[in-house]
């Protein structure tokens, strides 16, 4: 929203509840709705609208039914809205977890099969909005996130756990760190975004987001520790889930060959703009 009142854009955020103090934007028109309930949906969405990014869908993914009408059924609740009156574009946020248990690098698919109710949904969605490319020529585009990062996430995310803990100079229980994965900056998120916007070859495609270098947990664990000097990781006291997949990361060659992106912002440099965000650096 930010970058798009930067190019004096006039947006509309659609949410369930009103913004966090600190996220709130008054040149931003909010609306306050659910986007799964389609009848409400529709009487606030009367005007036309050049771009639409759905973000949405519940972030705890606890409750199975919320889960799965809110990435899906609210996903195809807006298409069916949008269609009497199509905009330019419309963008789809997909998810990696829709790869399932894919082999790394992953390359766009969508024969995919993934386990949870959240993956299962966000697939859903992204067959739906191909479907609807093809037959109705729905300008559709699903970019398929993987692990995004940035000043000021909530602290319900891997980094902004560890950064909490090692500016507080707590003990924290981790796994042995292990895990193979791919951090994405949410400066270079917003670019890509705004390049599938404007771009006619992101039509009818699915496209992976993500830094193309992926690291290991253990090496972000100790870098948040040495720069905030703080914190105390108590290695392998968390075991890896039996269905747990150890390497997760994209191959992003088609960002950059559809939409002419490539992340900008290198992790050490973005980890530390991140870590400053929560307080001073120790």
């Amino acid at each position: 929203a930010k970058s798009c009142l930067k190019k004096n854009w006039k947006v509309t955020s659609i949410s369930i509840k009103k913004p966090k103090k600190i996220r709130y934007l008054p040149k931003v028109k909010y609306i306050f709705c659910d986007i799964t309930k389609k009848n409400f949906l529709q009487k606030k969405i009367k005007k036309y609208f050049h771009y639409v990014v759905n973000l949405g869908g519940y972030v705890d993914h606890s409750n199975r039914k919320k889960t799965f009408e809110s990435h899906y059924t609210g996903c195809k609740n807006l298409t069916e809205i949008f269609l009497k009156n199509m905009p330019l574009s419309f963008i789809q946020m997909g998810s990696s977890v829709e790869y399932g248990s894919s082999e790394s690098p992953q390359k766009e698919t969508s024969k995919c099969n993934p386990k949870s109710i959240y993956g299962k949904a966000k697939l859903m969605s992204t067959k739906h909005l191909i479907d609807i490319f093809n037959k109705k020529n729905f300008p559709s585009t699903v970019l398929r996130l993987y692990l995004a990062y940035g000043p000021k996430q909530d602290f319900n995310r891997f980094i902004p756990i560890i950064i909490k803990a090692c500016i507080k100079n707590e003990k924290f229980p981790c796994s042995k760190g292990n895990q193979i994965r791919d951090y994405i900056h949410v400066e270079d998120v917003v670019g890509a975004i705004h390049k599938t916007l404007v771009s006619k070859n992101a039509r009818g495609k699915i496209i992976n987001i993500g830094s193309g270098k992926p690291r290991n947990l253990k090496s972000i664990i100790k870098y948040v520790k040495k720069a905030t000097k703080g914190g105390h990781p108590q290695f392998d006291k968390i075991k890896l889930r039996k269905d747990e997949v150890l390497k997760i990361y994209p191959n992003i060659n088609k960002a950059k060959l559809n939409i002419k992106w490539k992340p900008k912002i290198l992790f050490k440099k973005g980890l530390e703009q991140t870590i400053r965000s929560y307080g001073k650096l120790r």
